[in-house]
C-alpha cells in the first residue's frame, strides 16, 4: 500500500500535467519548496501568536519585518526560500535552522504526511 491513494495518484498527476518522470520530480519539487515555505510562515505565525494581517488578535509588539532569501539543497536540488523575520531580530526557525542549508531527508516525511492530507500547519507540528 502506497502513501496516496490511486484516485489521490491520479489527481495529483492531472492537476500537474505530469507526462514524464522529470515533470514527476519537477511538481515534487515545487510540492516541497511551497511546504516550506508554509510551514516558515506557520512558524512565523505561532511566534509572534497572530496571522499576517491579522491586527485584532496581535499578543505582542513584535511585528514582522520583511523576508530574507535563503538557497538550501535538498534531494530535489537547489531551492530558494524567503525566510520570515520579526522586527525585534528573535524568530528562530525550527523547519529550516538559521544557517543551515541542507535539508536533505526530511523531503519524504514531509510528503508522507501530505499525501496523508495532513496540513501544513499540523506538519509544522510534526
Amino acid at each position: 500500500m502506497g502513501l496516496w491513494t490511486k484516485q489521490q495518484l491520479r489527481d495529483f498527476i492531472k492537476e500537474n500535467k505530469l507526462v514524464s518522470a522529470q515533470d514527476a520530480q519537477n511538481a515534487l519539487k515545487d510540492l516541497f519548496a511551497e511546504t516550506l515555505q508554509e510551514m516558515l510562515e506557520g512558524e512565523m505565525d505561532a511566534h509572534l501568536g497572530d496571522q499576517k494581517h491579522d491586527m485584532q488578535n496581535k499578543q505582542t509588539t513584535n511585528r514582522r519585518n520583511g523576508k530574507s532569501k535563503k538557497t538550501i539543497t535538498s534531494e530535489y536540488g537547489e531551492q530558494q526560500l524567503s525566510i520570515p523575520r520579526d522586527r525585534e531580530g528573535e524568530f528562530e526557525p525550527l523547519v529550516v535552522k538559521k544557517h543551515q542549508s541542507n535539508v536533505i531527508g526530511i523531503e519524504d516525511q514531509i510528503v508522507a504526511l501530505y499525501a496523508k492530507g495532513v496540513s501544513t500547519r499540523e506538519i509544522q507540528d510534526h
